[in-house]
């Protein structure tokens, strides 16, 4: 992989990730920016004891522009867009829009590939290890920054989702704070430690394993379950079959064996409803261990993927129950979820 960094005209940073070492970045960003200038803050709620960004300038994001101006594809044909170059493997850059900014964090977007009519499950292996590779960079240098606590690499796809740019893409938030979920997993990992002894994840892990009807798909070295507690109404778990913190702990077998076992489960949600459906909406998110916490090492690394879509044609909305209160009713028992997306694995 070779790294190269640049900055844009308004001077956020940008780089590009390249499979060939012999790739040449030099294309500057020639359109006319202002400064980039944002109203983000973090304000603690006493009450839940959590926190909310406050990101009004958020307002004026571009909003489904069309395909021959999408700010993700390359700068083309006499058109700048947020990537001078005409072309790319995968490029991270500084959102113009973000959530969290300054001493509130930081985000960025993660350009999956140049073609705007594709998505991550049209990717080749080599691809999506390249992917992985930025996104290990990203937590690396993201972990290095001042007051930054917790790396989140997530990628939201469909207008379902709220999806405001078609272009395939992710996004990857660097909070200054760990995050409510994850404080409510390193909890119950503390409690089942001081009670059993034993790591939670791992024993969650072995008794999807030793059940088996909620697993999905195996290899040597992940391991993709739908949980027993589902939330959503199809939502898979992907784990390293070793046990690590974070992206940056995974060891090369494991990078090696990511890309087949990831796309495969991409590749059957969208066909969990059917022939003639559209594409699948879904969420896919990376849970790692935040910085500087003693108990890091009992954390588990392991990405969630989950949509909102509970049947054709219906979405699942969180409403009284989830939203007022957060409890989930979910409609499609796990154990279902799992025989579906056995049943539509690729030929």
């Amino acid at each position: 992989m070779k790294k190269t960094s640049t900055r844009l005209a308004d001077g956020r940073g940008l780089v590009y990730y390249d499979a060939r070492d012999d790739a040449v970045r030099d294309a500057v960003d020639r359109r006319p920016l202002d400064p980039i200038s944002t109203t983000a803050e973090i304000r603690h709620d006493p009450l839940l004891g959590d926190s909310v960004a406050i990101a009004s300038h958020r307002q004026g994001r571009t909003y489904h522009p069309p395909a021959d101006e999408c700010p993700l594809c390359p700068s083309r044909d006499g058109r700048h867009s947020e990537i001078p170059d005409g072309d790319y493997d995968v490029v991270v850059f500084e959102n113009r829009f973000p959530s969290l900014a300054g001493d509130s964090g930081r985000c960025e977007v993660v350009c999956f590939t140049p073609d705007h009519d594709a998505s991550f499950a049209d990717l080749t292996e080599e691809q999506a290890a390249l992917v992985l590779e930025a996104w290990t960079d990203r937590t690396a240098e993201l972990a290095e920054l001042p007051g930054v606590k917790q790396v989140f690499c997530f990628e939201n796809r469909g207008a379902e989702i709220g999806v405001t740019l078609g272009h395939p893409h992710g996004q990857i938030y660097a909070y200054p704070f760990t995050t409510p979920r994850t404080a409510l997993m390193r909890r119950s990992v503390a409690a089942h430690r001081a009670a059993t002894g034993r790591n939670l994840f791992d024993d969650l892990v072995e008794r999807e394993r030793t059940d088996a009807e909620r697993v999905v798909l195996e290899t040597d070295e992940w391991i993709a379950f739908v949980p027993y507690a589902a939330h959503w109404p199809y939502e898979v778990h992907l784990y390293p079959r070793r046990r690590v913190p974070d992206l940056r702990a995974l060891d090369d077998a494991a990078r090696t064996g990511f890309s087949q076992v990831y796309l495969e489960l991409l590749r059957r949600f969208d066909r969990i409803f059917g022939e003639g459906e559209p594409p699948t909406p879904y969420i896919s998110a990376w849970h790692q261990a935040p910085f500087g916490d003693p108990g890091r090492d009992d954390f588990a690394l392991h990405l969630e993927l989950f949509t909102i879509r509970r049947t054709s044609g219906k979405l699942k909305f969180l409403a009284g129950s989830e939203s007022g209160m957060s409890v989930f009713i979910n409609d499609v028992p796990p154990e279902a979820a799992a025989r579906r997306l056995r049943e539509v694995a690729s030929a």
